[in-house]
Formats: structure tokens, sequence, C-alpha cells
């Protein structure tokens, strides 16, 4: 047995050395999402199946600075020791960024609390394009690849790097491939292009990513249409990819890793909705609460913004039918000085509200327990999913709008993916 030496010790581990030895050959990821996969968030994904989580994505010019004081401290907190903590690994840092040094210096800081820094190359928002960073780079990619390799060549960790497709499997592949020869040591490929966003989301194509997946020689993970557990491997078998992430999933269901053991084997009508209940569903009130424990029970601070965000997105189906509900939710304010006080008192008006609604969903599964689950969640015509009753966690399925036919993106077969949702 070779004696294992210092320099072996430090040696940067990379492609599926990294992967395995780092990372532990994760199967289920949850994404980078901005004031949403902060450190309560984090550990609550964890605890229902997550094997791999990304921090929220960081502004590396504004991380570098430091001239805003507050802004290190809300995104990344170094003093407690939680965030990159013993709890919070694997865990991956995600940084936009346009300029190299900036990035650089910002991954530098966090190099010591986690286990790879991820370059934002997808988020297709307006702020992104007025940033000049995510998906906005993408024609630049003497600037990209120099934004990688910087990193690649300077930091002792690994670099990442998350991107979108592009119209064309040639293009993607091509773009994908630079990545790769810039240092990057895993891709998340999300197979949507820069303009399927928001209400217009569309369809992700798993047939570009299974396309990056045989281009490229790193581990690659797939992102998009992962509506229910089902939908994992479904994926996986249709991209080919070691991993899948979650983003609005995990948000509106953190359990959607997990497989349900009493799940009844699904039936083949697709007019069923047995074929989409083979993971679990918790009751949404006991993860909100759930959630509030762990906000409560860490001194790392969680910004009344998130907070609020998670609670109405885990509650969306019962406030939908408890409005009286939502709107004592929508009214409560958490000011940052009461939620610095000891002991997270800041957050008792949510759980009160919370404990109340969960004593109506209590009597409505009363009331509903002579039927099935199956019986229980009725077929969407909208989407053609099932919704399923208002007390479990599921996700948020939204209608494309009409829209004339030459406007809307090619439909996809089943291998890949869910069937499209809307008209």
């Amino acid at each position: 047995m070779p004696a294992v030496t210092l320099e072996n010790q430090n040696r940067k581990l990379g492609g599926y050395e990294f992967f395995e030895k780092a990372l532990g050959s994760p199967k289920y990821i949850v994404a980078p999402m901005v004031d949403q996969s902060e450190l309560a968030w984090r550990k609550l994904s964890r605890k229902y199946g997550a094997q791999l989580v990304y921090t929220p994505m960081i502004n590396a010019k504004m991380y570098a600075e430091g001239s805003r004081k507050p802004y290190r401290e809300q995104n990344f907190d170094t003093v407690h020791g939680e965030e990159g903590g013993p709890e919070d690994r694997p865990l991956i840092v995600q940084f936009c960024a346009n300029n190299p040094s900036q990035l650089l210096t910002s991954a530098k800081l966090l190099e010591p609390y986690c286990d790879a820094v991820d370059i934002n190359l997808g988020c297709p928002q307006d702020i992104a394009r007025r940033g000049h960073y995510g998906s906005f780079l993408q024609d630049e990619w003497d600037l990209v690849h120099k934004l990688i390799h910087t990193l690649h060549e300077n930091l002792s960790i690994p670099v990442t790097a998350k991107f979108r497709v592009f119209p064309t499997v040639e293009k993607t592949v091509e773009y994908a491939k630079m990545l790769e020869s810039a240092g990057a040591q895993m891709l998340t490929c999300h197979g949507r292009i820069r303009e399927q966003r928001g209400q217009r989301s569309g369809l992700a194509d798993w047939e570009k990513i299974r396309a990056v997946k045989e281009a490229v020689s790193v581990p690659v993970v797939a992102n998009g249409n992962i509506l229910f557990h089902g939908d994992i491997e479904k994926c996986l078998s249709a991209t080919g990819a070691d991993a899948v992430m979650s983003a609005e999933g995990n948000l509106y269901n953190p359990a959607i890793f997990q497989p349900d053991p009493s799940a009844i084997e699904p039936v083949a009508s697709t007019s069923s909705a047995s074929q989409y209940l083979t993971g679990q569903h918790p009751r949404n009130t006991h993860l909100a609460l759930e959630y509030l424990a762990i906000v409560k029970s860490q001194k790392t601070l969680t910004t009344p913004s998130a907070v609020k965000g998670h609670l109405f997105k885990l509650l969306r189906p019962a406030l939908s039918k408890y409005t009286d509900i939502r709107e004592r939710l929508g009214r409560v304010r958490v000011e940052r000085a009461d939620r610095d006080k000891e002991g997270g008192t800041a957050w008792d008006k949510y759980e009160e509200i919370i404990e109340e609604l969960d004593e109506r969903l209590e009597r409505d599964i009363e009331a509903a327990s002579d039927r099935t689950l199956e019986e229980l969640s009725p077929i969407d015509p909208a989407t053609g999913f099932p919704v399923l009753p208002h007390w479990l966690a599921q996700p948020y399925i939204r209608p494309l709008p009409a829209e004339p036919e030459a406007a809307k993106p090619p439909a996809q077969g089943k291998e890949s993916g869910v069937e499209v949702v809307g008209p």
C-alpha cells in the first residue's frame, strides 16, 4: 500500500473523484435559490432526504467589497460556525459574478466553509440582466471561461457551474464542453432556455441534458421537470445524469426526494393519480412548524422574507381554502430588533396561526377518513396532474397562459419528462 504523503492529502479532487469522495455521490440535490435555500431550509431539506444543498446565490461583487456591513452576515454567516459546519455539509456556495478578481476574492473568503464554489450561469431574471450575470453571460464565452479558470487555478476546492441550455443541441454541447475545459468539475444543466421563465417556463428539455452528459467527462446534474418523486427516476433514465436537482419542487414539498413505502403500485392509466403518488407528501402545517423550530433553534439569523416565503409556499393549498388564515399570516411583521432577541420569540405569532390552521386541517382529515388518497386527488383538466388534499405538501403547477401555437415551446415526448403543462 503506497504511503500517504502530505502532498496527496492536500491534493485537490476533481471530476468523479470529487463527486464521490467530497460529495458522497449525491443523487438528490437542492438548488441554489435566492433567499430560499438558507441554512434553516437546508437543514429541513437534509432531514427529508436531500444529499447535497447549495447556498442561495451570493453577489460576488457585494460580498468582496464588504461595504454594506449586513451583506456578508445575511448571505453567509461565518461568525456563529453553523453555516458550512458539520450539519451543513456537503455544501456548495454559489456566486453570481462578471469580474474574475471580485469572484476570486469572495470565493477565497468562503473557501474554508464549503466543498466547492459554483458559478451561476443560469439566472434568467431581469435583475440578472441589469447586473450582467447569470444566463446573460451566455454570449460571452471568453469571460465565462476566465471566471471558471480563475477559480480552478486559485482555489483549493473545485469550481462547478450551473447553466441553461441554448435553443440548439449543438450549441448547448459546445458550451458545456467549454465550461469543462475551463476547469468546471461538475456541471448542472437546467434544460430550459433563457427565455423560459415565470408563467412561460414550459417544459425543460431532457434530451439536451442527455446530450451534455454524453459529451463531457465530469459529473452532470439534471435540473428541470421534477414535480413529483416519480419524476426523479424518469429524469435519470432519460438524461443519464448522475443526479437530479430540485428547486420549486423542493420548496413546495421538501420531502420530494423520499419514496412512500406504503404507496400502491401505480395504475397504468394516465388519468389515474396513483402514478404520481409514489413519494411522501407530509402534512404541510407539520412541515411549517418543523421549519420554524429550526429557525428558532439556531444562532444564525434567518431573514423574515425567507421565513414568510417558505411558509406561504408550504401552506399554499391550505391557505387557498382558509383565506382568513392567509390574510393573518400576510399581516405578520417581524422587525430585525425582535428577530435578534434570544429564544426566537419573534416567530411565535407565526406558530400560533399555523397551529390554529392545523386544528382546522385535523377536522378536514377526520371528515375524509373514509376515502383513499387517490380518491381525494382528482386530476386537474387544466394541467393533467392530480390536486392532492389541501392538507398535504404538493407541487404548485401553473397552467401555461393561452398563446398562439407558434409562440409555444415545442412539445416533448414522454421520454423527455413529464407531460407538457397547459392546453
